[in-house]
């Protein structure tokens, strides 16, 4: 089989590899698209460095083409979302229901190969059956959809308050729809113009772009906002964030800066401010929450895909995504 094997950053290559076989209790999936992650992106660049050559890519749809010894539980030529991190199900941190942060967890395009290449062998309960009525564009970004998700109901803000997402990459865009969708208030902050078009055009309110961080800090407080969603990845605006947050509001970091942020513990600790991190899903409730979601017509995640390109282009469709103005590229395997 063609797979895309980044071997160091920036090197990507094509190779003609063996097709892999199911094991018990896996299937094999012939995929059909694959969405590029901000994840991706980094692996690409070497910000996040691989431990060796690795297929990467994990936001994968496909169909299964062979059952392994067990699994009885999908069906030969169904259509299927692949979620891709598997907990161990052993450990302090799944044994307390939080297999999110396994340490021990598998990560499909990371600790194993994964969707830039046409088969993966996949555990038949990490596969999610997609309904016929779900657009393959909708079906390709469940996963970051459920990234969303997890994210949103982590706070005490309900349907009718204001939160405030800072960032409009896949996942802020994301978080935006699902937000308005259900009935939230959404004001926005992001610097390129067609991101926060994109959100405005969904329902959301806008900060000027130029917005100093008084600026910001006041309008916040005087649009009440209950909850800020932290989505760009980049310190110094995780550091924004907490200068910004009002009186009794939460933050949640889901951009995933390695760099240090710095923030006031006492104006935290006097207003009454929570920090909260928020990391992937729980399996395997929040895929299936998504998936009846975009079933029902609530939200439609493939809004956000900004480019459609062919899998030998590839490479060339990770130097666009450096360049941060797409807000989703997805990759047509087959």
């Amino acid at each position: 089989m063609k797979a895309a094997i980044l071997v160091k950053p920036g090197d990507l290559r094509f190779d003609d590899i063996a097709q892999p076989l199911p094991l018990a209790g896996e299937v094999r999936i012939k995929l059909k698209a694959t969405g590029i992650c901000g994840s991706d992106v980094h692996f690409f660049k070497g910000d996040r460095p691989l431990a060796k050559p690795t297929i990467i890519g994990h936001e994968g749809l496909g169909m299964i083409d062979m059952l392994g010894e067990g699994a009885r539980s999908l069906q030969l030529g169904q259509r299927v979302v692949i979620e891709p991190n598997i907990p161990c199900f052993a450990c302090s941190q799944c044994l307390q229901g939080r297999g999110n942060i396994c340490s021990n967890k598998r990560v499909i395009g990371l600790t194993e190969n994964g969707c830039f290449a046409e088969y993966i062998c996949v555990p038949a309960a990490f596969c999610h059956p997609v309904p016929d009525t779900v657009s393959d564009a909708d079906a390709v970004t469940v996963e970051p959809l459920a990234v969303a998700y997890h994210a949103l109901f982590k706070t005490h803000a309900k349907p009718g308050d204001t939160i405030a997402v800072v960032g409009l990459g896949a996942i802020g865009l994301l978080l935006t729809q699902l937000a308005i969708a259900l009935g939230y208030r959404v004001i926005v902050t992001e610097l390129m113009e067609n991101k926060r078009q994109m959100a405005i055009d969904m329902g959301a309110m806008a900060t000027d772009a130029n917005s100093k961080a008084d600026g910001i800090a006041s309008y916040w407080l005087r649009m009440g906002v209950m909850a800020v969603f932290e989505c760009s990845g980049v310190a110094e605006v995780a550091s924004l964030v907490t200068d910004c947050a009002p009186r009794c509001s939460q933050i949640v970091l889901l951009g995933l800066s390695e760099k240090l942020a710095s923030f006031q513990p006492l104006k935290l600790a006097r207003e009454g401010i929570d920090l909260i991190g928020s990391i992937i899903y729980q399996h395997p409730f929040d895929f299936k929450r998504v998936l009846y979601l975009v079933e029902k017509g609530v939200i439609h995640p493939g809004k956000i895909i900004s480019q459609n390109m062919a899998f030998e282009n590839i490479r060339q469709a990770f130097e666009l995504a450096l360049q941060g103005s797409h807000s989703k590229i997805v990759i047509q395997i087959s």
